[in-house]
């Protein structure tokens, strides 16, 4: 069971970077493309998670490449793809822009609460995956960033326990698995190829 979860990530992934921008419908109802600065934020959140997950002194005791993915079960793959996607054809079926952009904003909520709760003795997630997640949600996304956010800090003074250490480690390698679907929705909407007409 354990070598099928090793493999299936990984095949899943490259299914995923092998479907060129989603061949989503032609005759989509949304009002524009996403802007530039808005892909520039999206890849650096996930260039800033993907470096986060080799720092060895974040993961002490844990080889973080051989952890299970913890991945957030939401919609957000489902409700900002096409009903009927595939990598060689036109789906038929429409592009929610706004249904879409609300369920990763509440994937984005969720990531920025559970790291600004783990401890960060080492100030790693605070200046890279921390600020990278901000600017990404307060520059490209129409809600006001909430208070309760904009209050919360990574705890800098406490240390980790292992079963943190090990949890971090899961859910960040799950917040990459979704970061990467928010890069290709992001720059879809970038594109502008859902504002076409068939």
């Amino acid at each position: 069971m354990q070598l099928i979860k090793l493999y299936f990530t990984p095949a899943l992934l490259l299914l995923v970077v092998s479907c060129p921008v989603w061949q989503v419908s032609q005759s989509l109802p949304v009002k524009g493309p996403m802007k530039d600065s808005c892909v520039f934020y999206a890849r650096t959140l996930l260039e800033n998670i993907t470096d986060t997950l080799t720092q060895n002194n974040l993961f002490t005791g844990i080889d973080c490449t051989k952890q299970s993915v913890d991945l957030r079960d939401t919609n957000t793959p489902s409700v900002c793809a096409p009903k009927e996607p595939t990598c060689s054809g036109t789906a038929k079926s429409e592009f929610d822009q706004h249904s879409c952009l609300t369920s990763i904003w509440e994937d984005l909520q969720y990531y920025y609460r559970f790291l600004a709760a783990t401890p960060d003795p080492d100030i790693i997630l605070g200046p890279s995956v921390l600020l990278s997640l901000r600017e990404l949600m307060e520059n490209c996304f129409t809600w006001s960033f909430p208070a309760d956010l904009a209050s919360k800090k990574a705890f800098t003074d406490q240390q980790r326990t292992y079963d943190e250490r090990l949890s971090l480690c899961k859910v960040l390698k799950g917040f990459q698995v979704r970061t990467i679907t928010i890069n290709r929705v992001i720059g879809y909407m970038n594109s502008g190829e859902h504002t076409k007409d068939q």
